[in-house]
């Protein structure tokens, strides 16, 4: 059964609400913060907990050791990509920077990037840079708001360039940046390409090689519907030379002899040893559930969802989208004239509406060259119907400046 929006997803309603303990109390539009989950994963979690009090941490991590590795295989199946390729973290940001930080950067070494950079990751950059010399260009955006495409090109081409690292899906609103045709530019240009997913894992259907990126990093969290404390990341196999680990341990290398050791052979080498193992179980389940709905069915419903949300957003005086670039997402960014981002938030959960607030701070190239120090960030998912989208819009236009 479906509400009518996006109705060729062929995804249940119904069932996904009625999958989602969370949802007769609240309203959620905040599932680029943390979406709320399906029953299974937290049964799975403490599950395993119960298990762990009774019998022994390290007893039971053997006792579940085929529905951890099997985790992996959940993983590459939504990546597109081999079981070998993926590391587990205990977080997004944890898994790209293991990565991030082993590629042996220069000074006078360039790395690009977008306007709508992750705060955390622009951080990141801006630390190589006063560490070790490397040089920050941020690629503009062209007219729809997405990263220009001809000028990444021509960058492409100037020597030193090493790496194109960027987001797929900001935090602050709905754009979808053509990662697949950034990904063909670097291939071309044989620079590597590392890919934050952490807004699109679980919301688009992705595919690593339709992406042509050679690191994609993504979290648990947000519309993967998994535990906090979880994230990813994908190496093509091809590309770990390039990046080393940033640091090691007993889980990313062997210690062959007393001064000798060798690194795992597989994408474990960007991870450690100590795991929060109810959580990865918890990622594992979350997988596994969007999976069984279909990856094009949940972006064709999410999507459907965020354009019916902006197109009735439109029509509400007094609230201006801010939404950019020529494809958009389940995402929703916004103002309301008059009052605060933070006052409209506030006031919408006192109803149980829960939205966010995305700002300058996490945003810094982006939202102050368009004249905004916040936006409220609206995020549907697959469970959201058309009743809590007329909810919101409603509630929207009886807020008072």
């Amino acid at each position: 059964m479906s509400d009518g929006v996006g109705s060729a997803s062929l995804i249940d309603v119904a069932a996904v609400r009625a999958d989602t303990r969370g949802i007769p109390g609240v309203i959620h539009f905040n599932n680029a913060g943390c979406a709320l989950p399906p029953r299974i994963v937290t049964d799975v979690q403490k599950e395993y907990l119960d298990q762990e009090e009774r019998l022994g941490g390290y007893e039971t991590r053997e006792a579940f050791s085929d529905r951890i590795d099997a985790v992996y295989a959940s993983l590459a199946t939504l990546v597109g990509a081999s079981p070998d390729e993926i590391a587990l973290a205990d977080s997004a940001t944890r898994a790209w920077d293991m990565v991030f930080y082993g590629l042996e950067l220069a000074a006078g070494d360039r790395i690009l990037t977008c306007r709508s950079e992750y705060g955390g990751n622009a951080i990141a950059y801006l630390h190589r840079a006063r560490m070790s010399g490397v040089e920050i260009v941020v690629i503009d955006d062209d007219a729809t708001g997405q990263i220009d495409l001809d000028r990444l090109q021509k960058e492409l081409e100037v020597p030193r360039t090493r790496l194109v690292a960027m987001n797929h899906i900001p935090t602050q609103g709905g754009l979808i940046n053509p990662a697949e045709r950034v990904g063909g530019l670097c291939r071309e240009a044989g620079v590597p390409f590392l890919l934050d997913a952490c807004q699109s894992v679980g919301q688009l259907d992705l595919s690593v090689d339709l992406l042509q990126c050679d690191v994609l990093t993504g979290t648990g969290r947000k519309f993967l519907r998994g535990p906090r404390g979880t994230g990813f990341a994908y190496v093509r196999a091809e590309s770990m030379e390039l990046f080393a680990p940033a640091f090691l341990d007993g889980r990313s290398a062997v210690w062959l002899g007393a001064d000798e050791y060798e690194l795992a052979p597989t994408a474990i080498r960007y991870e450690t040893w100590e795991k929060n193992y109810a959580n990865l179980l918890g990622l594992g389940a979350a997988v596994d559930y969007a999976l069984s709905l279909g990856m094009s069915g949940i972006e064709s419903r999410v999507l459907a969802l965020g354009s019916r949300l902006r197109d009735s957003l439109a029509e509400v005086p007094r609230v201006r989208l801010a939404d950019q670039g020529e494809r958009q997402c389940g995402i929703v960014s916004f103002t309301v004239d008059g009052v605060a981002p933070d006052d409209v938030m506030t006031t919408l959960r006192r109803m149980r509406l829960n939205v966010s607030v995305s700002r300058a701070r996490s945003s810094r190239w982006d939202l102050p060259r368009r004249g905004l120090a916040s936006v409220v960030r609206a995020s549907a998912h697959y469970y959201n119907s058309s009743e809590d989208i007329e909810a919101l819009v409603s509630a929207l236009s009886d807020i008072q400046g």
